[in-house]
């Protein structure tokens, strides 16, 4: 009998590179680039762990560093999540916290030779991150938010996601799909039948999620399926190649700058 009655942990999250492995590939790069996933720890309705955000950051960024010669960095699990403070289980962390600890990643990263910070967002309620990025022109790090509402959007139209994106807010088809691919031990029964919709959501942010949802769920769970999460993967991956290229070129012109803008996630608030 266990002592705690929790679920078991998910292995994979952590990186097991050594400092010789970052070395070695940093050596064979004009440019290094650290990509950092940060996620939430929040509610996903009954079905979903409260870690979802940080599993769905950590699969796109693991992804990532499998295609990219890319620094990749253990996930911040804790953010900004305090419209979903009603579910049990639910922990945040202040805009203020959340902005200090990014920037203090990208300090130290600046210190060891690494200028170049991409954050991998899966939670929409960290608007604070494009302020960070926003605010690290003339830092001496080049900085993006990954991925942006357009990538996610190529995405869903490439893996056959039926839900919008404005109805796809929380443990919905996407969020689903990409678990049930590289977690499927984590996605638990009832998502079949969960669907639920909210499209007006214009006051979510004074009333918190309970006002808009019993369940915790805005979207449409039953459509999800494996093959669509990798299907999704790819293409975010794919979408990554841009911002890769742009942000190891020696300059960036203008209208070409590293987007900065959005929270970039599927997730919503």
């Amino acid at each position: 009998m266990s002592g705690s009655g929790t679920r078991s942990t998910v292995s994979g999250l952590l990186p097991l590179d050594t400092t010789q492995d970052v070395k070695e590939r940093g050596a064979g790069v004009t440019r290094q680039v650290a990509v950092l996933p940060v996620g939430s720890f929040e509610q996903h309705g009954r079905f979903l762990p409260l870690a979802t955000d940080t599993l769905v950051a950590c699969a796109v960024a693991r992804e990532i560093a499998a295609a990219f010669p890319v620094h990749l960095l253990p996930p911040v699990t804790i953010s900004c999540s305090h419209e979903h403070s009603a579910w049990p289980g639910t922990v945040s962390i202040s805009a203020v916290t959340l902005h200090a600890v990014v920037r203090d990643i990208a300090d130290s990263l600046r210190r060891s030779g690494v200028d170049t910070l991409v954050l991998v967002n899966g939670h929409g309620g960290n608007y604070v991150l494009g302020n960070v990025v926003q605010e690290s022109a003339g830092t001496g790090t080049r900085m993006a938010l990954f991925p942006a509402a357009e990538d996610w959007e190529a995405a869903r139209e490439r893996a056959g996601v039926q839900t919008s994106l404005l109805s796809d807010m929380h443990a919905g088809e996407i969020e689903t799909s990409i678990l049930l691919h590289a977690h499927p031990e984590c996605v638990g029964d009832g998502y079949e039948s969960s669907d639920f919709l909210a499209d007006d959501r214009r006051h979510l942010l004074t009333l918190g999620m309970s006002a808009y949802t019993d369940s915790g769920v805005i979207g449409r769970p039953s459509l999800a399926c494996a093959e669509k999460g990798k299907e999704i993967l790819a293409a975010l991956t794919d979408a990554f190649g841009a911002y890769f290229s742009l942000l190891t070129s020696p300059t960036a012109s203008p209208g070409e700058q590293a987007p900065a803008d959005g929270t970039s996630a599927v997730d919503g608030p």
